[in-house]
Order: structure tokens, then C-alpha cells, then sequence
């Protein structure tokens, strides 16, 4: 199969990539840039485990083409964290043991920071509505709600 050359911007760096038209963004993070914190769930859209943002938009990277990403600016749980110094969504998450198998959490932590970058003062109900595209199986999400809403304090300085 003959690759194509693309060029974007994942976390704020040039990448330079060789693709196959047929790969998917996930593909693309997971194989060719060895970028694994984006987990595969479903490869249909419908769980969220493989959110990412792409041009500042919260999208499935299971759907998204590698054709699609030329040019675009994409930003994935890899960029979260500065250096050492977890994002708050993070420190909340641990802090509120919003997490256990793993699976679900970076595209839940993608999700709850586009949700907070959009609106940074959100409702429980906001924040159950940001996320909603995001499964998990193991937490119940009592514990998720309650790390976004105090992510979300902190954050506003609250």
C-alpha cells in the first residue's frame, strides 16, 4: 500500500507522518507515533475511550481518516500534564479515585477539559452531559462527576 505524507500538530509539536490512506487517527497515534495513552474501546465512536480534540473540536479518533488530519491541530491525554505537573482534571481524578482499569480514563479527562474549556463553570448536569459520549464499566461515575466539578473550583480559583 502506498503511505501518504502528513503534516499537524499533535500537543503543540510538528509531526511529519507517513500514513496509509485507510488508517485512522487512532491507528495513527497508537502505531506510527507510539502515542498509546488513547485507548481503542469500540472502533465505532459509540464509547469514547479514543477522544481526542482535533482543531479544538472533541471527536472519536476511531472515525476521524488520516486524510483528515493534514494540516490540523490535534491534542491528546499525552499533552495533559506539563512535564511532571499533572492538570488539575488529573490530580482530581487520583484525588477522587475517579479511575480503576483505565481504559476510559483519557478519553473521559479529554472530554471533562473540552467540557471546562468551553464552560468553566458547569452544572452536575453539564458536566453528566460533557461526558456522555465517554463510557466506563467500572466506576459508576459518581466519583468522575465529582473530580470534574472539583477540577472545575479549582481551576476558576474558587
Amino acid at each position: 500500500m502506498v503511505k501518504t505524507h502528513i503534516q499537524t500538530t499533535i500537543n503543540g509539536d510538528d509531526i511529519d507522518v507517513l500514513v496509509e490512506p485507510g488508517q485512522s487517527l487512532l491507528d495513527v497515534l497508537r502505531d506510527e507515533l507510539d502515542m498509546t495513552g488513547t485507548k481503542e474501546g469500540c472502533s465505532t465512536g459509540d464509547c469514547g475511550a479514543c477522544s481526542v480534540t482535533l482543531d479544538g473540536n472533541l471527536v472519536c479518533a476511531c472515525l476521524i481518516l488520516s486524510a483528515e488530519i493534514n494540516g490540523k491541530n490535534i491534542e491528546t491525554i499525552e499533552g495533559m500534564a506539563v512535564g511532571d505537573e499533572l492538570h488539575p482534571l488529573q490530580r482530581k481524578f487520583i484525588e477522587h479515585v475517579a479511575l480503576q482499569c483505565g481504559i476510559c480514563t483519557p478519553g473521559l479527562l479529554i472530554a471533562a477539559k473540552h467540557l471546562l474549556e468551553e464552560n468553566p463553570d458547569p452544572t452536575e448536569e453539564e458536566v453528566r452531559y460533557g461526558i456522555a459520549g465517554n463510557l466506563c464499566r467500572c466506576t459508576g461515575y459518581q466519583n468522575i462527576i465529582k473530580a470534574v466539578m472539583d477540577a472545575a473550583s479549582e481551576m476558576r480559583g474558587a
